[in-house]
């Protein structure tokens, strides 16, 4: 299993004995600075006050990304914090047991990149994130508040990134980038919804995806490598901030995604190339189509697959 947990690993540490490995961990006894103190549901609501920020709010707890399962809906952020922490609402949008969700966008979601300095300037006072990366590849920092049972998608990103849970607990269900044959995707998300009970008759395939799981606590950091799935379970009411950073030369990555979950250029590329030759197979008859659609998946397990068990 390759989450492993180590105990106030340093930069150096990480750097050279678990980076290169490109395997999950988790990492205990980072200092983080006083948000896994401050971080009440209180305090939250008194430092920020009442701007506004949009969430997702969903009746069912396992968000679906594909199917659109929830609404967007805009609150102030003291308001939306407190509806969070509870169980069941006297004011609610849909259902008084509706679970909801932040994740920060930057000012402008389809130009600007989530940075908490920005979004949330107080409560940036209070983390002290680990740059364990040089300042330069430094993506973005996204700050999440989950409702208690809040299950997100499966999906990959394109960017190394630290899962910091500050409060709360939450648990991980990762897959491994080999295994993207057998998650069923659309795009970076896999159309699996319940990762514990799934529709074998459906997604047959699914059995094969080795799982890997971990519990966070608070002040728990996890290293997520690029292009590692992952399905996350709020087990409590929780605050955790996201720091992604570019693993790849910055030229790699397309320069209109905000969110890092945009394949790379190259990739995208590659890609549409594909596309166009499996157009250009249609004008075989369906025998021949099928003979030289395997012959091109052969070549392109010998030309481009990893011959290790990474």
């Amino acid at each position: 299993v390759p989450v492993v947990q180590l105990d106030g690993i340093t930069r150096e540490q990480f750097l050279r004995d678990i980076y290169p490995r490109r395997k999950p961990v988790v990492l205990k006894g980072l200092e983080l600075g006083t948000c896994t103190a401050k971080w009440t549901a209180d305090y939250l609501s008194q430092a920020e006050g009442s701007k506004e920020v949009k969430i997702h709010v969903s009746v069912a707890p396992q968000m679906d990304f594909l199917s659109k399962n929830f609404v967007y809906r805009t609150l102030p952020f003291d308001v939306f914090v407190r509806r969070a922490a509870e169980g069941k609402h006297k004011d609610y949008f849909l259902s008084e047991e509706e679970k909801y969700y932040l994740r920060s966008v930057g000012e402008d979601a389809r130009k600007d990149i989530a940075d908490i300095r920005k979004e949330f300037p107080v409560l940036a006072e209070d983390v002290q994130i680990p740059e364990y990366f040089e300042k330069e590849q430094f993506f973005s920092s996204v700050f999440r508040i989950s409702s208690a049972g809040l299950q997100l998608w499966t999906h990959y990103d394109v960017m190394d990134n630290f899962l910091i849970q500050v409060t709360g607990k939450k648990r991980v269900v990762l897959y491994s980038p080999r295994d993207a044959p057998y998650l069923y995707l659309s795009g970076t998300k896999s159309e699996v919804l319940d990762v514990d009970n799934p529709d074998l008759e459906k997604y047959p395939l699914f059995v094969r995806a080795k799982r890997y799981q971990c519990l966070l606590e608070a002040g728990d950091v996890l290293f997520i490598p690029a292009l590692w799935f992952h399905n996350v379970v709020s087990e409590e009411f929780g605050v955790a901030v996201n720091v992604f950073w570019k693993h790849l030369p910055a030229e790699s990555y397309d320069k209109s995604d905000t969110y890092g979950n945009k394949d790379p250029t190259a990739a995208s590329r590659a890609i549409q190339i594909l596309d166009r030759a499996l157009k250009t197979l249609e004008e075989l008859p369906e025998e021949y189509r099928d003979f030289y659609a395997r012959r091109m998946v052969l070549r392109i397990q010998k030309k481009a697959y990893r011959n290790d068990d990474g």
